[in-house]
This record gives C-alpha cells, structure tokens and sequence, in this order.
C-alpha cells in the first residue's frame, strides 16, 4: 500500500442538510482523491496570525521559486527551526495551521511546497492521476536539496542554525525519516504515519527501513494500530533495525487510531490520539534540543 492509498480522500457531492464533515464520511472509500478538498474543508483546529509573521515567501533553488509558507513570531531572530512536510495534497491549510501552531510555540516554521515543479495536487481529480502526474515524478533527491535550501534560507532569516528539527505526515513522514540521515544538522525529527517499506525506483531509492541502523537523529514515529496501509508488521521490521544502530529513535502506537489520525480536516481525525501526539512532538523537540 503507498501513500496515495494511505492518503486517499474521498469525493465531495452536493447533498442538502448533510454537512461537509458528514459528506466525507459518507464518501470515504469511493476512491477518489478530492484534490481541493484540503483548502476548503473544515478543520477542527484554526490557529490565528495574532503575533506572527506568515504568509509564502520563495526559496530559489537552481533557478526555480520554490514556494514556501513560512510562521513565526513577529520580530523575533535567533528562532529554532522546523520544517513541516505536507502529506501527498501538498501545503494546504491544515498544513499552513500546522505550522502557524509551531509558530505561536516559538519557532520558525517553514512547509515547503515540494511538488511545486511537477504541479499542483489540488487541481488532480483522482488519487490515479495525483499518483501518475505528480508524486511519482518527485525524486527524493530533489526533496532533499530543496529542504537544504529552506534550512539555508532560515539560517540568513531569523532562524538559528543549531536548532533544526523536521516534521511531517505520510508522504511528509517518510520524508521526515530519510532526510534526518541526508541532514546530520537535524537535531530531531517527529515522523506521523509515514511509510516504512517499498520497493526501489530511480525517484525513492531508499526508504526508512533501509536507512534506519545509519540515523544518528533521534526520530519519534507516531503510528495507528489500525493503519492497513503501514500493517505494525512494517514498524516491527523499522525497529529492528533502528535496534542495529544508537539514533535513540522510538515510537508511540496509538491502539484506536488508523491513517492520518492528525487530520482534522479528514474523518480520519482522532482527537485525543492528535492532540497526544502533538504534546508528545513538542516535548521531543525539547528534550532533543530543538527547542
């Protein structure tokens, strides 16, 4: 099962007296992927601008603007840095929140638009498509150069160099396990359902599993038990081979909670196991030195 399986949202119709949350629940599993639906959803957590600076500047990586949203204290320098890494749909407003939170929590927070070359998820009108015209076409090597132009870019704006943790959701959470080994000045990472196994292709050589006896940066993976798309067997074999190697990476399994349980613009959100998992992501960075 890849991400674009994990990550599936359902297509939206028009009903009347039905709300949009109870439309996506009643259109999950149609297989559709309601590419728009991350912008203009509801969500469950709405974190205002008071006291921030926020907004999309460009990051110019071999000529291209990559587009960037960026939240932070206002007026603040000497911030430590997280980058926050969207799930497949790209830096929607759940992702934008996502980052306004780290922000209000003292920190430069940076999610950058990763598949700005190969198009915008948002106008793709299948999970098919999104998977054929844009995700497939992302080298993971790209990502990588692109995240160490965002961490240079923090360094020349405000944020401080020596304190940089990344965070991200499936497509995000992979991403956030293969580039704590590509970036040794990452001081921590918190990696939300993000897939552990797959096979190699030019664009993704490697996966967590394949890296983890390597990583040196402690990685807190936050996981469902009743994720189908990355079975516990998968995190079983992860942390086997972190066991190989003294990174101090661990996991949290929440028993009640399936994909994307962070969401909350999804039917996926669980609450609780958000709201856990977020505590549990700042005090990692705290304790790991990020903060």
């Amino acid at each position: 099962m890849n991400d674009l399986h994990n990550d599936a949202a359902s297509l939206i119709g028009a009903a009347e007296g039905i709300s949009r949350r109870d439309l996506l629940k009643a259109a999950l599993g149609t297989g559709f992927a309601a590419a728009a639906l991350p912008v203009s959803a509801e969500t469950v957590v709405k974190t205002d601008t008071d006291g921030l600076t926020a907004g999309t500047v460009n990051v110019t990586v071999d000529g291209y603007p990559v587009p960037v949203y960026r939240a932070q204290p206002a007026g603040k320098t000497g911030l430590p840095v997280i980058l926050v890494i969207s799930e497949i749909f790209g830096v929607h407003e759940h992702i934008a929140d996502v980052a306004r939170r780290f922000a209000k929590q003292g920190y430069l927070a940076l999610a950058p638009n990763l598949f700005a070359r190969q198009g915008d998820p948002q106008k793709e009108p299948s999970i098919a498509d999104l998977q054929k015209n844009i995700i497939s076409k992302v080298p993971d090597i790209q990502v990588f150069k692109d995240l160490d132009a965002v961490v240079a870019w923090a360094g020349q704006n405000g944020g401080a160099a020596d304190k940089l943790g990344i965070t991200g959701f499936c497509w995000g959470g992979r991403i956030t396990w293969l580039y704590a080994v590509h970036n040794p000045a990452v001081k921590a990472g918190v990696a939300w359902y993000g897939r552990l196994l797959g096979e190699a292709t030019p664009n993704t050589a490697r996966h967590p599993v394949d890296v983890a006896a390597t990583l040196k940066t402690p990685v807190l993976g936050l996981y469902g038990a009743k994720d189908t798309g990355i079975p516990l067997e998968s995190v079983e074999k992860m942390k086997a081979e972190l066991a190989k190697g003294k990174s101090g990476s661990t996991f949290v399994i929440y028993e009640n909670a399936g994909h994307a349980f962070h969401a909350d613009y999804r039917p996926s959100y669980v609450e609780a196991d958000a709201k856990d998992g977020w505590k549990r992501a700042l005090d990692w960075f705290k304790q790991h030195g990020v903060a």
